[in-house]
């Protein structure tokens, strides 16, 4: 019984590391999507909340960037962790301590992520050096697209709302 208990936490942390890889990069787009996407003659920003990504009001009718906020799958929470440059999200991360499966492997632009020692050190974050272009949905355990986060912060823990 312990042997196929110990079988089955396995296989529900390796799920639950392929749902963050495939919504941290779903962030990650939402992000980059806001910011190449402002407005003609409007300046790019980063957005200042999550929900900003839901319903971006810069328009006169609203853009979708992100289809709803997706919640942490390492802890079940609403709850991600921001990476903010000055006020404003330029990338999420989960707020687990817990430590990653998967420690190799990853997918172009994620390779910072082997040898973590928890997943809240995986932070999908942007970069708005360059224009994005178009990337494929992430296959599983490796997530597609997307430079390295090129952001010198330190991520802070924020709440969702």
């Amino acid at each position: 019984m312990m042997a196929a208990a110990d079988v089955w936490s396995l296989a529900r942390q390796r799920a639950q590391e392929s749902e963050l890889l495939f919504v941290g990069n779903q962030y990650r787009q939402a992000i980059q999507r806001y910011y190449f996407g402002a407005p003609p003659g409007a300046r790019r920003v980063l957005p200042s909340s999550f929900e900003d990504l839901l319903e971006d009001d810069r328009y006169p009718i609203p853009v979708h960037h992100l289809r709803r906020l997706y919640p942490d799958p390492m802890t079940g929470s609403s709850e991600w962790g921001a990476l903010r440059v000055g006020d404003r999200i330029a990338g999420v991360y989960s707020l687990s301590d817990k430590e990653p499966i998967k420690q190799s492997g990853f997918g172009p632009g994620y390779e910072q992520f082997s040898g973590k020692t928890a997943y809240r050190e995986w932070v999908f974050a942007v970069s708005i050096a360059a224009r994005p272009t178009v990337v494929n949905p992430p296959s599983v355990g490796a997530p597609a697209g997307g430079p390295a986060p090129s952001f010198p912060s330190r991520p802070v823990p924020r709440s969702s709302s």
